[in-house]
């Protein structure tokens, strides 16, 4: 088997971050050096709390969970307590929160640590990033490999409003300056994402299962299934950011395209609204998902049954 791909995984867990966690976790493939934390699911606290549960829930406690920005790089706080609940993992179990200190040069910290170049996958906002390029691109550059984001959305329509994703509806002054750093950045946004679903009766089997990591995932994704029918009729739930650990898992698992993109920075309706346009940056973006081969990997989390495999 060829070497483990050295991965640093920064996220902010987050129902679809925790299941993200989970494979990444369960890969021989990758050898996760780090998680970092950032704020938008839920607060820093609750996200940091969220990512060592998991950890410990998937038997991988070793992996250190290092805190880092509580906030945007220049807006106020907002995290989606209606989407994700108030924990940030629905109806999942998680111990108190406890306080943690912010520090937005967390990247830094793990990249200088760091003997060899790494993959930096991110599942948030990517404040945690931009503080990293802005403080010492040299640094980063020299240390991460290549970068992959979940963030924004070219042609699907937008899950915080209209128009943009979340991630970059939350930070985009941050997701601006990681576009326009030479550093290889690939977006893997909602055009694809948001076709990688599990069904309402899949995720009561997972909470029935007698697996405590399954049913906890379980567990949360009711939470997930409850919001996306209320707000888009969905007898189901989305599972954005496993597409970022899948391409690292199997090569090839997106169809990506060099697109001139710009970042929409204003406070209207188009804030954090990704597109494309002549004198954008260019970057690569996914834009095909093979989900059959995806669906195939989360079944190394949920099980090999029929139902994980075919899509409930």
């Amino acid at each position: 088997m060829p070497a483990a791909l050295p991965v640093i995984i920064d996220t902010d867990p987050g129902i679809d971050d925790v299941v993200a966690l989970a494979l990444a976790a369960r890969s021989p493939e990758l050898e996760i050096l780090a998680v970092t934390t950032t704020y938008g699911n839920a607060t820093l606290a609750d996200t940091t709390r969220n990512a060592a549960t998991l950890l410990h829930l998937v038997g991988r406690p070793e992996i250190a969970v290092r805190p880092g920005s509580d906030r945007p790089l220049t807006r106020p706080l907002v995290t989606a307590p209606e989407t994700h609940g108030p924990s940030g993992v629905g109806y999942a179990e998680v111990p108190a929160t406890t306080a943690v200190a912010s520090n937005p040069h967390v990247l830094l910290e793990v990249l200088a640590e760091i003997g060899t170049p790494a993959v930096l996958i991110t599942l948030g906002p990517l404040t945690n990033l931009a503080h990293a390029l802005a403080s010492d691109p040299e640094l980063v550059h020299r240390s991460v490999a290549r970068h992959i984001g979940m963030f924004g959305n070219i042609h699907e329509r937008g899950n915080t409003n209209r128009w943009a994703d979340f991630n970059a509806w939350c930070d985009p002054e941050a997701a601006d300056r990681v576009i326009h750093d030479p550093l290889e950045t690939a977006m893997v946004g909602l055009d694809v994402t948001r076709k990688m679903t599990f069904s309402a009766p899949e995720v009561g089997r997972f909470v029935r299962s007698g697996d405590p990591l399954i049913a906890w995932l379980g567990r949360a994704l009711e939470f997930y299934v409850e919001f996306h029918r209320n707000q888009e009729r969905l007898d189901g739930c989305v599972v954005n950011d496993v597409l970022p650990i899948g391409e690292l898992i199997v090569p090839h698992l997106l169809t990506l395209a060099e697109l001139p993109l710009v970042i929409d920075l204003g406070d209207d309706e188009h804030r954090g609204h990704t597109r494309e346009h002549s004198g954008g940056t260019q970057t690569r973006v996914a834009l095909e998902v093979d989900t059959a081969r995806m669906r195939s990997l989360l079944a190394r989390v949920f099980g090999q049954s029929d139902e994980v495999r075919a899509g409930g």
